[in-house]
């Protein structure tokens, strides 16, 4: 039975995972690090090509060259089971486990466990879904070997903990569209970027604000420069941002979802989000000048109809809720939404509370963080 991860040992691999965020070639390290805490045999990074059954990125530790070669004969078959298990799944939040989610009658007509996991001699696979879209499905998953037997609770409750930090650490860095940030040239590496990016201090002063970052503040956008503390126009999101910020000040592997996806636009305006990198801790982001505990990306939110066709896969959406979705995410208000539907404001409010009881949300600034949540951000590659 794999031992208790410390809470030195968890910091550090959530480290090493946010260290990805700023260098992508750090994958490996992180990977085998997520795959002996969950005590498994291999770790696989992958964002793959729904529409043409290949893969985009795939980064693994743990698997022999010849079985990387063999796994690609069976990607067809994984995204099929994958997609079917999705399309009834209750929360991207909750992995996939192959012991509990897949019928044994399955596995033993299935081509990819009988013909490629089990002579690697390999029991069981846990999931985590970071990104899913019509097109594109990125996540990360760990293998057991059978000396190892099947996957426990403790590695689920392990897998969820680090889930947020691995899904912040990608979409970063697919928002970043950089190969790698030199430790001393941060700020001009940041000055290059089309997206907003502001570092910060544990108070939230604003050590450096890169172009996008000085023209937004300058031009009266979501954020602002108050006495040179960073401060959101909505309270709530100022107080979101200084919670996350705080928290990576302090411990960052205490910040889970906090600052994942802060909702900065005013209703009625189309959806600007920010997302909150720990940067104190790690190899590579401790030693960047200026030193800052955080860095706060700013992005726009992703096509309305892409992100309410994906929800409405992953939660049984009907047509007309969608509709009333994808209206909400372009930033109109219900009663907009009510009147180029035409349909009446009463009709509309039920389909919005459909809505909430089938994606858990409350409000919909939380459909909004949903969306952000598992849908990649504007600007990255399509199809």
């Amino acid at each position: 039975m794999a031992k208790a991860l410390s809470h030195y040992e968890l910091s550090k691999l959530i480290g090493s995972i946010y260290d990805c965020a700023l260098d992508p070639e750090r994958w490996e390290h992180a990977l085998a690090g997520i795959r002996d805490a969950l005590d498994a045999q291999t770790a696989v990074l992958q964002l793959d090509d729904l529409a043409n059954d290949r893969l985009l990125i795939y980064r693994t530790v743990g698997i022999e060259p010849y079985w990387l070669e063999q796994q690609a004969k069976y990607i067809p078959e994984i995204h099929a089971r994958l997609l079917e298990d999705l399309s009834t799944w209750p929360s991207l939040d909750m992995p996939h486990v192959v012991s509990r989610h897949i019928p044994q009658t399955y596995l033993e007509t299935s081509r990819y466990f009988q013909e490629c996991l089990k002579p690697q001699g390999l029991v069981d696979v846990m999931s985590f879904f970071l990104i899913h879209t019509p097109t594109r499905l990125a996540g990360f998953a760990v293998a057991r070997h059978k000396r190892q037997g099947i996957i426990t609770e403790r590695e689920i409750k392990l897998g969820r903990l680090l889930l947020p930090h691995v899904r912040r650490s990608v979409i970063i860095s697919n928002m970043l569209d950089i190969g790698t940030v030199e430790r001393a040239g941060m700020a001009e590496a940041l000055d290059a970027l089309t997206c907003a990016v502001v570092l910060t201090n544990e108070r939230g002063a604003v050590l450096h604000a890169n172009r996008s970052a000085k023209h937004m503040l300058r031009s009266g956008g979501p954020i602002q420069d108050v006495r040179g503390i960073l401060q959101a126009k909505i309270p709530l999101a100022s107080k979101e941002l200084h919670s996350a910020i705080m928290l990576a000040a302090q411990d960052e592997a205490c910040i889970g979802k906090t600052g994942l996806a802060v909702l900065l636009s005013e209703s009625g305006l189309p959806p600007v989000f920010a997302r909150v990198l720990p940067m104190a801790g790690g190899d590579l982001r401790a030693g960047m000048e200026p030193a800052a505990v955080a860095a706060v990306f700013i992005g726009n939110a992703p096509d309305e109809h892409d992100a309410a066709g994906m929800l409405a896969r992953a939660f049984g959406l009907t047509l007309a809720e969608t509709r009333v979705l994808a209206s909400l995410v372009a930033g109109h208000t219900l009663a907009e939404t009510a009147a180029s539907l035409h349909i009446a404001n009463a009709t509309a409010k039920t389909h919005l509370d459909n809505i909430f009881q089938k994606t858990g949300a409350s409000r919909q600034a939380d459909l909004m963080r949903l969306v952000m949540q598992i849908v990649p951000p504007a600007g990255q590659p399509g199809p």
